[in-house]
């Protein structure tokens, strides 16, 4: 397959246009809402990085169809990954930002990608340090399958088939200034860099 090039990266194939991203989104506050007839109890934790720009969009989409607004919180779980060598060579720290008490909530997490599940549970150990949540759902824009944990998302915008070899990279306007999911490489991603 020959690779593309959009938005600064080199990618094998698109995977959800803007207008794709945004239906997802707008269904899942739809079923959110549908699941919880009463938001009161419920909370909304966006994963650093592109979980928390996801998460604020589902809090807008929330509250113009429901009228309510959920607490956003903002959880960074570089401290907890075992796999920082993967994430980058030099991860940005940023601290977590929960300003409410998870105790007893239902707490929805939200995550651009689910792959193999560790992030997944790397943010559950870190919500357990604000305390004991009622319940915990799992948001993701896209799930690529290849799980090596029991970690199954409540919440998905788009199922996709990858190679593991394969990378999965969403775009988001706050971050990298364009939106879009991309299907692409490491080695893609590394060519990108260089012409950049």
């Amino acid at each position: 397959m020959m690779a593309r090039r959009a938005m600064g990266i080199k990618y094998l194939r698109q995977i959800m246009t803007p207008r794709e991203m945004d239906l997802a989104l707008s269904r899942i506050a739809a079923e959110i809402i549908e699941e919880h007839p009463d938001l009161s109890n419920v909370v909304l934790v966006g994963i650093r990085r592109r979980g928390i720009p996801l998460a604020e969009e589902l809090q807008k989409k929330i509250k113009k169809l429901s009228g309510v607004e959920l607490p956003l919180g903002k959880l960074d779980i570089t401290f907890y990954r075992d796999d920082l060598t993967l994430v980058s060579t030099q991860p940005v720290v940023e601290a977590s930002h929960l300003k409410f008490d998870v105790e007893g909530k239902t707490v929805i997490l939200v995550d651009d990608v689910l792959f193999t599940g560790r992030t997944t549970r790397v943010a559950l150990d870190s919500i357990l340090d604000y305390g004991r949540p009622q319940r915990v759902e799992l948001v993701v824009l896209v799930d690529r399958g290849h799980r090596e944990l029991p970690i199954q998302a409540d919440y998905v915008g788009k199922y996709v088939e990858t190679d593991r070899r394969e990378l999965v990279e969403v775009r988001v306007r706050s971050i990298d200034g364009e939106e879009g999911v991309f299907l692409t490489t490491a080695d893609l991603l590394k060519q990108s860099e260089g012409k950049q």
